[in-house]
């Protein structure tokens, strides 16, 4: 009676499990029809950038994009030029310096930065970079947005 008892509870305890994984399996499955190899690629293409006062931005992953608020942009601005003023917000911010030389500024001081050179800015610390070069400056910039954001 005892074994019976138990061989029902041990299948009642897989039945439940396998029901779980199915469903796991289906939202997964969603999650990889929504992506694939077409719209998971962005080439960079300038007529698709957007103009800025100091030079242009490119989205690669937009805001919205992805359900974590994750985003990266290249940004580019030109000598002397800063995309904007030193400033605060929620969340972590990274650039990543792709072309030229970087100023960048945390929390009252600033140092420069050329090609390969990341930057990280901690949540709510006071943080910019501006074109410290004679020739463009391109970055990317890696931001995960807050709700309260998008």
């Amino acid at each position: 009676m005892k074994l019976k008892f138990s061989l029902s509870l041990l299948l009642a305890f897989c039945i439940i499990n396998l029901s779980s994984a199915q469903e796991a399996a289906k939202a997964s499955s969603a999650d990889s029809n929504k992506f694939t190899i077409d719209n998971c690629i962005n080439k960079f293409d300038l007529n698709k950038s957007v103009k800025t006062a100091v030079g242009y931005q490119y989205w690669f992953i937009p805001q919205g994009m992805l359900e974590d608020g994750l985003t990266v942009k290249m940004s580019m601005a030109g000598p002397g030029q800063a995309t904007h003023a030193p400033h605060r917000h929620a969340g972590d911010e990274i650039f990543y310096i792709l072309e030229g030389t970087a100023q960048f500024y945390l929390n009252g001081k600033t140092t420069t930065g050329g090609p390969n050179t990341s930057f990280y800015c901690p949540e709510n610390s006071e943080h910019g970079i501006s074109n410290a070069g004679k020739t463009e400056l391109k970055y990317l910039v890696i931001r995960k947005y807050p709700k309260s954001e998008k």
